[in-house]
């Protein structure tokens, strides 16, 4: 059976994310080896928190996401979908793994708008025959923790979503994709997106 490694660098909320991809069948281990890292069929990077800290943090664990590249598929997950971009503005400009263009920008202070942006929002199809979205209508509802947006050209969108200013709400770039929202607190729309993932490993 496939196994799934989900990055432990110290962030994240790493148990709900392995739950939630068992329940729909996944064979996952938690770990912060960079050899078992390196042996994983597919590689789900979580992240809450700093994006400079996840990046230090994460330390010469990128050696096996960088490798990772257009071999297995790897999924990044709110934080983990920002550190997989060129850079983010957080705390001065950050530099991030590059393995899809972007830059994570923070949402600016408007009238009327919470940051950070939290709670159930809707997710536009820029892609309809993406694998990560099969079987996911148009407008699906999705849950989503962040102050920081994903700006990334057009052509690595999967979808985007309204808040403040329109955002990538998901990216892809080969085999690794990034959603800015929690599929694992997103009901079953999110199970769907898990079990997806899995059906590629």
């Amino acid at each position: 059976m496939s196994k799934i490694a989900i990055v432990d660098y110290g962030l994240g909320n790493l148990r709900s994310v392995s739950k939630a991809l068992e329940k729909v069948g996944g064979n996952v281990s938690i770990t912060g080896n960079l050899d078992e890292i390196r042996a994983a069929d597919g590689i789900i990077l979580p992240g809450v928190g700093a994006f400079h800290e996840g990046m230090a943090r994460l330390s010469d664990l990128q050696t096996a996401l960088l490798e990772a590249q257009g071999q297995v598929p790897v999924l990044g997950i709110c934080l983990g979908m920002q550190m997989l971009m060129d850079f983010s503005e957080e705390h001065g400009l950050s530099a991030g793994l590059g393995l899809i263009p972007g830059t994570a920008r923070r949402f600016k202070r408007t009238q009327g708008y919470k940051i950070p942006h939290m709670g159930w929002n809707q997710v536009s199809l820029s892609q309809d025959d993406d694998p990560l979205y099969s079987g996911i209508p148009d407008g699906s509802f999705f849950y989503f923790v962040h102050s920081y947006w994903a700006d990334s050209p057009d052509q690595y969108l999967v979808t985007s979503t309204e808040y403040i200013n329109r955002f990538a709400s998901s990216i892809r770039n080969g085999t690794v994709w990034g959603t800015q929202f929690h599929p694992e607190k997103s009901g079953e729309a999110g199970l769907q997106i898990l079990e997806n993932y899995i059906g590629m490993v």
